[in-house]
């Protein structure tokens, strides 16, 4: 009896990629499930062979799948291969770029370290890379633009360093990009304006310099663009008026130059819309009810000014609006679509007396530091203390009658070591509320939502027990706020005062886990 030659040559492949996907997992720690794909023989079988189950079912993690179809069936290479939240711990290991078929290759969350290998070239086949959320380190490597037929690329939320390699220029398929939170840093590169076929674009949170390019504007294909929180500077270009496709639009904290709002006149399909802190001077335009789509509108902290269109607050969609920190005039509309409950109007300069909708059920509406007036007859609709809060904060102020106070932020009365009583800040805040102590001493404002985390909490509490300190327990609770957060202290004498603001994190865990990888990042004002 004589065995064909074909059977020696699939043995042979499947111990070499057996030998290089079993010392990859070892590696990382994160042995596959027996039970649901052969480890021991030939990978390519059972599980990762056919279309079912496919490879982000979340039943199998770690998982391969194999393409057997080359060859009349005689020759099995691995196309995907997913390490997903496991917390896999230690390096890209030189093994993984001998698997050079793969077109899908996914190790987001987990506790990755050092650089990526300039090997990654081997990879020809790729259409899918997701290195995101890990702590990879190091430059972006050049020879990721070897890899045309990628779609989908991301290693957001990493250590890397430098800028962005002009080389990505040539991956002319990709759709989607997510370098958000990477580390990098410098201007986008020219080279990106052949990026034509791009849908999403995640990339906040970075030190990209420079102005926004013009030729994203060109980039019409474009559904979900977010730009916020790098070092940009100038304008927003007019060309984003091409992007009439955009359903979610995020651009913040450009500086060095002024804005309007004329480029987003075509822009009706928008769902999300925030451009806080870019220095846009402009009205909102009357058009703005031919927005039917926006659910979420923060145009926060600009120099925006005018009235509120009454069409603004009676859009069909609109949850989540935030107009503070400019310098609008006039009251506030007169009618409210009963879909919009949390409205933040703080620090302008509206005035009048206050719609009926204000004592609307289930309401988040911050009126704080402006020239309303509160009286006796309609204030048991509002916040109470809102009195205290309109611009000169009025409360004590002629006759002042505190020289201290102390906050236990987010939490219950304590008295601490040294004797000092922190009040109570346990009231339940939100997205667009504030709040008065009983005794008008001190005040808290909070503004902002948490765009990625629709149920996010505005607390957070821990039971760890902190070192260095004495009060531990004063730790353990605190306030989170997605946009601003504000502490006033009311009636204060004038002096010389001694400012102590004590932080902890507990909330982001230590240890080698994609769960320690977030970092806190937040400006600090203390005015008198």
């Amino acid at each position: 009896l004589q065995c064909p030659s074909n059977l020696q040559l699939v043995a042979r492949v499947s111990i070499i990629l057996a030998a290089a996907l079993n010392s990859i997992l070892q590696q990382w720690g994160t042995p596959a499930n027996t039970q649901q794909w052969n480890t021991t023989g030939d990978p390519c079988s059972g599980a990762a062979l056919g279309d079912s189950p496919v490879i982000d079912d979340k039943t199998y993690d770690p998982f391969i799948k194999c393409d057997c179809t080359q060859d009349n069936g005689t020759t099995c290479h691995i196309i995907a291969l997913k390490v997903y939240a496991l917390d896999a711990v230690g390096v890209l290991p030189d093994e993984l770029w001998t698997l050079s078929h793969l077109t899908n290759l996914n190790l987001g969350q987990n506790y990755l370290t050092g650089p990526i290998s300039s090997s990654i070239r081997n990879l020809t086949h790729m259409q899918y890379l997701s290195l995101g959320i890990n702590a990879l380190s190091g430059e972006v490597p050049v020879e990721l633009g070897e890899l045309t037929g990628l779609i989908v690329l991301s290693f957001s939320t990493n250590n890397f360093s430098g800028s962005l390699p002009t080389q990505l220029g040539s991956l002319t398929k990709l759709q989607q990009l997510y370098i958000d939170s990477s580390g990098l840093s410098g201007g986008i590169p020219s080279t990106f304006a052949n990026l034509q076929n791009l849908v999403t674009v995640w990339a906040s949170d970075n030190g990209f310099t420079g102005s926004i390019p013009a030729f994203i504007g060109n980039w019409t294909n474009l559904k979900d663009l977010r730009l916020q929180g790098n070092s940009f500077v100038g304008s927003i270009p007019s060309t984003f008026s091409n992007l009439t496709s955009l359903q979610t639009l995020a651009i913040s904290d450009l500086s060095n130059g002024s804005s309007s709002l004329a480029f987003i006149k075509n822009m009706t399909s928008l769902s999300t819309l925030i451009l806080r802190n870019n220095n846009i001077s402009d009205s909102i335009p009357s058009s703005i009810g031919d927005y039917q789509s926006l659910s979420l509108l923060d145009l926060s902290f600009n120099n925006i000014t005018g009235q509120i269109p009454e069409s603004l607050f009676n859009l069909s969609s609109l949850s989540y609006l935030f107009l503070g920190n400019n310098k609008l005039t006039g009251s506030l509309p007169s009618t409210k679509s009963s879909l919009l409950l949390n409205v933040d109007v703080s620090y302008n300069e509206l005035s009048g007396s206050f719609p009926s909708w204000v004592g609307e059920r289930n309401l988040q509406l911050n009126l704080v530091a402006n020239n309303f007036t509160v009286t006796s007859s309609n204030n048991s609709a509002l916040p109470s203390g809102l009195n205290c809060l309109q611009r000169n904060f009025p409360c004590n102020r002629g006759s002042p009658i505190y020289s201290e106070f102390a906050v236990k932020c987010g939490g219950p009365q304590i008295k601490s070591s040294d004797g000092t009583i922190y009040e109570s800040d346990n009231e339940t805040l939100g997205s667009a509320t504030d709040f008065v102590s009983d005794t008008e001493r001190w005040a808290v404002s909070n503004v902002g939502w948490f765009f990625s985390n629709h149920n996010a909490s505005y607390t957070g509490f821990s039971s760890s027990q902190f070192t260095n300190t004495l009060d531990s327990e004063l730790f353990q609770t605190s306030r989170l706020s997605a946009g601003s957060l504000r502490y006033y202290g009311l009636g204060l004498e004038n002096g010389n005062y001694t400012v102590v603001l004590q932080f902890a994190e507990n909330i982001i865990i230590n240890g080698r886990t994609w769960k320690s990888l977030g970092r806190r990042v937040f400006d600090i004002y203390i005015q008198v």
